[in-house]
């Protein structure tokens, strides 16, 4: 890299912060990412640091809902309240302590989803690049708290970071219970594809045993025999709520990492996510080929997306003491020319 030939790094990239003055989202506090490959991404600083836009070069790669960006309403989490300012994006948060849909029972009412993507970051560090010197990482670290007195109090402490030259986003987790009573826990990255990365014939790349909970009829992909690792055009079945979803028991690799993704042959591009197995041993693949609302999802998890409720009565649920924390990682890739085949030809597609 020319160091003698830059004199402000943020003409090769880094980390930018601003506010939105405008729209939906006037006030929200965000961060740009811009790798310097062509991969720069939008980190929503008061929605759990989650990301919202996402580009590779001139294509998109994240779905954005017709709200888009949008400030948090910490009062939400009741009944299907989540998805009013669901804004998609590559990345929202489900949990930290519940994930499915609404429900009531003896230990509390719980919204669709959890609390977590309403709540903002208070932003901790922010380390900028410095080719000039040779230091080519970057990163941005957020502390979210979901609490309330009595109990339960859970904190995610949020790292995203990457490095100059590569069109990689690595985001690490830890999660804690900073209260004084075991609590559950339950979480789920909901990572979300749009045009023109998603289109039709883009190939779904993931394996693994799976079932769909969903039943039969004209809205229903996830059945033996359907070509449904392969993108769909629009469908009319899918306006409204239609969709579809399997939960998948995803393989690992004999290091423990699981690796799922898409691959776009016209644009000769694939994306790449890897996770660790033990920490998120469920992916689920979510459908909706609404029309202006087309968009799937891969998202790994700890648990389906079946509820506190649910998980609780098949005794899978997971609970943190007091004091005990979990970590998790999730690495996203953009894969072209040389590093494209050695990717895809591990699906034998």
């Amino acid at each position: 890299m020319g160091r003698n030939k830059v004199g402000n790094s943020a003409q090769v990239g880094g980390i930018e912060t601003s506010i939105l003055d405008n729209g939906l989202g006037r006030g929200s506090r965000i961060a740009w990412i811009n790798t310097g490959t062509g991969l720069r991404y939008k980190v929503l600083l008061d929605r759990a640091m989650d990301i919202s836009d996402a580009f590779y070069n001139q294509y998109s790669l994240a779905w954005l809902s017709h709200a888009g960006a949008m400030p948090p309403d910490r009062f939400s989490d009741q009944g299907m309240g989540w998805i009013r300012n669901f804004g998609g994006g590559l990345l929202t948060t489900c949990g930290l302590s519940h994930v499915g849909g609404p429900e009531e029972d003896a230990n509390g009412h719980r919204g669709l989803h959890g609390r977590i993507s309403n709540t903002p970051a208070e932003i901790v560090s922010v380390i900028q690049p410095d080719p000039i010197k040779g230091i080519m990482e970057m990163s941005i670290t957020g502390i979210i708290r979901e609490t309330q007195v009595f109990g339960p109090s859970l904190q995610l402490e949020r790292t995203i970071s990457g490095k100059l030259g590569e069109a990689k986003i690595v985001i690490k987790d830890e999660v804690v219970n900073r209260g004084n009573q075991k609590v559950p826990h339950m979480l789920l990255y909901h990572v979300n594809f749009g045009w023109p990365l998603v289109d039709e014939g883009t190939k779904l790349l993931w394996k693994g045993d799976w079932h769909s909970p969903t039943p039969d009829s004209d809205k229903k992909i996830f059945k033996e025999g359907n070509p449904f690792k392969t993108c769909q055009s629009p469908m009319k079945s899918h306006s409204g709520t239609g969709e579809d979803v399997a939960f998948i028991d995803i393989e690992a690799d004999d290091k423990g990492i699981s690796t799922c993704g898409l691959y776009n042959e016209k644009l000769h591009m694939a994306l790449s996510m890897r996770f660790s197995k033990k920490q998120l041993p469920w992916l689920v693949n979510w459908q909706h080929w609404g029309e202006h609302e087309y968009v799937t999802a891969l998202e790994p998890a700890t648990h389906p997306p079946i509820g506190q409720k649910a998980a609780r009565e098949e005794n899978t649920l997971t609970y943190l003491n007091p004091g005990e924390r979990k970590e998790y990682a999730l690495q996203l890739q953009v894969l072209e020319k040389e590093n494209l085949s050695e990717f895809i030809n591990q699906f034998k597609l």
